[in-house]
């Protein structure tokens, strides 16, 4: 089965005539305006749409946020619409600081019950919209274009006329030609210039003409060319505040908001995580962030980004993806064995005060509130690197290399039947396998003596059950330990020793010193090579735990070796 041929279905939308576009050279160095919509496009597009109470908590956290401008409804679609814009003025919920928004159709009997709503607000932008593209116009309304400039500047003059009588409120006029991003671009511009000119918009009482992606249509840069040539065309640009409305059909809402504020555009309107019809409206936080990442300070407070998805989540009942952009539970995890090696070494790497240049990651994640418990994460991908890096950062553990290839393939059989692995699920394979071995060698305990140039060793060990107490002298307590279990036939050599400090705090226990050996040797009657560890507050005695450690581990190593 074959999709069927587009050319006959499907017209591509044909190119602004801008041969001297500007915004592909510009960069955004401050952020827009933002406007939330989250209250009433994104409300709107729930299966249940939010009560006031939830509303309310949502409305409280888009302030905390820091949104100075946030469309709270659509006063005249229900009474429940109506009771939450009155709930917010009469409680006095809304910050001084803050312009709350409401939305109207061009119709006079619900731009009188809107205006109705905002009876005592301090300041409020009012939304008048009508579509204007030819399928609206032809199919849904059945009007020409005059019809359609005479239906945008009537409603205009009768929200002035009602205006002029709320001595005590300041509105802010903003108007929206619906389905701009297919509407002839002349025509949308004639219509948004006769509305300035009915509300009479000056550079101190600007307008805001807010161009929606309503359906997005065509490409990111096709939209970045409309917005760009109504800035250089609109009549008294100097007195409108010029804003965008992305949708995201084509799953490229960011991109085109983005490319529009190279365009020419001063605000954005949008939703938290991109919430709202179809596939959404834009993604502020996303758009926020990634302004962030650039150097670029958004003006909105995402630094507990967990807790602000959240709420969403709780006051909406949407999901947010696991791989959504910044706030997606896996967005900062790394399952890749590659990645994770590369993840490790970036933080071995960065410094602080110096730019953020970790691979992978184009964001600090603790700069949102993410901790780094799960920016590696181990299932049957994983490589060293990320285990070892999990036992650093959880415990302290800073595992040799080759003790992390050696780990890495314990690990690795661990994830082939039971999946992915916590941190602490690492840690109890690995205090298994190299902290509690205690076949055939047990560590009971050991006492140091001097003996002369030499340092000699009373150990005691039980083997296979047995209590022995072995004797040896070397030039250090561990060559001294490795003499006296060659004499109880374990023929042992160390080729390697590490020993670190390990925090108190950590995870791990209250151990102070950690010993890694690497040993060659036979136990048994078999040869090998394998690696060791040991804890304790006493670093010889955590070498020694290392050493008991190893030639448990060699034996076994050995015989599966053997078995394979």
């Amino acid at each position: 089965m074959m999709l069927p041929n587009p050319a006959a279905k499907y017209r591509p939308f044909q190119p602004i005539r801008l041969d001297d576009r500007q915004w592909p050279d510009r960069v955004i160095t401050s952020p827009p305006i933002w406007m939330s919509t989250d209250l009433r496009d994104g409300n709107q597009a729930l299966f249940e749409p939010m009560d006031v109470m939830r509303k309310m908590r949502l409305f409280r956290i888009l302030c905390e946020i820091g949104f100075k401008e946030i469309e709270v409804g659509f006063p005249a679609a229900s009474q429940t619409e109506f009771d939450f814009v009155r709930y917010l003025i009469e409680g006095g919920h809304i910050p001084p600081d803050v312009t709350i928004e409401v939305l109207t159709q061009a119709r006079e009997d619900i731009i009188t019950r809107t205006l109705e709503a905002l009876k005592g607000v301090h300041r409020a932008i009012v939304h008048v919209y009508n579509a204007t593209s030819p399928t609206f116009r032809e199919i849904v309304f059945g009007m020409k274009q005059d019809e359609i400039i005479d239906l945008a500047t009537s409603a205009v003059t009768y929200i002035r006329q009602l205006v002029g009588a709320m001595t005590d409120t300041e509105v802010v006029l903003e108007y929206s030609p619906e389905t701009f991003s297919s509407t002839e671009i002349e025509f949308a511009c004639a219509v948004c210039d006769a509305v300035t000119d009915v509300w009479g918009a000056r550079p101190d009482n600007k307008l805001i003409i807010n161009l929606p992606a309503t359906v997005e249509m065509a490409t990111p840069n096709h939209y970045a060319d409309q917005i760009e040539w109504m800035h250089r065309h609109l009549a008294g640009r100097d007195s409108i505040i010029l804003s965008l409305h992305p949708h995201n059909d084509r799953g490229t809402g960011v991109a085109a908001a983005e490319l529009g504020l190279m365009a020419g555009a001063n605000r954005i309107e949008g939703c938290l995580f991109g919430n709202g019809e179809r596939t959404g409206n834009v993604d502020i936080a996303t758009l926020a962030l990634n302004l962030y990442t650039q150097g670029v300070s958004p003006g909105l407070d995402f630094s507990d980004i967990n807790g602000v998805a959240r709420i969403f989540e709780q006051c909406t009942g949407m999901p947010i993806h696991p791989r959504h952009p910044y706030a997606g539970d896996l967005v900062f995890t790394a399952f890749s064995g590659s990645h994770q090696d590369a993840i490790k070494k970036g933080f071995a790497a960065q410094r602080s005060g110096t730019p953020w240049t970790l691979p992978y990651l184009i964001i600090d994640p603790a700069d949102i509130g993410r901790t780094y418990d799960s920016v590696i994460r181990v299932n049957s991908q994983s490589g060293k690197g990320g285990i070892a890096w999990l036992l650093q950062t959880r415990y302290g553990i800073a595992m040799p290399r080759r003790l992390q290839v050696e780990f890495s393939r314990e690990v690795q059989k661990e994830t082939e039947f039971a999946g992915e692995m916590s941190a602490e699920a690492i840690w109890r394979l690995f205090s298994r396998i190299y902290l509690e071995p205690c076949s055939p060698v047990r560590y009971v305990g050991h006492h140091l003596r001097e003996e002369g140039n030499a340092q000699g060793i009373e150990l005691t060990v039980e083997v296979d059950g047995q209590r022995q107490v072995l004797n040896g002298s070397g030039n250090g307590p561990i060559d001294a330990a490795v003499h006296a279990l060659r004499a109880a036939g374990f023929n042992v050599r160390v080729c390697s020793f590490e020993e670190q400090s390990v925090s108190a705090s950590r995870e791990g226990g209250d151990a102070r010193a950690c010993a890694f050996l690497e040993l060659a040797g036979v136990v048994n009657g078999n040869g090998g090579e394998c690696y060791g560890a040991g804890i304790d507050e006493n670093i010889v005695t955590a070498s020694i735990r290392a050493l008991v450690s190893g030639v448990n581990r060699l034996g076994e190593r050995v015989r599966e070796v053997c078995r394979e």
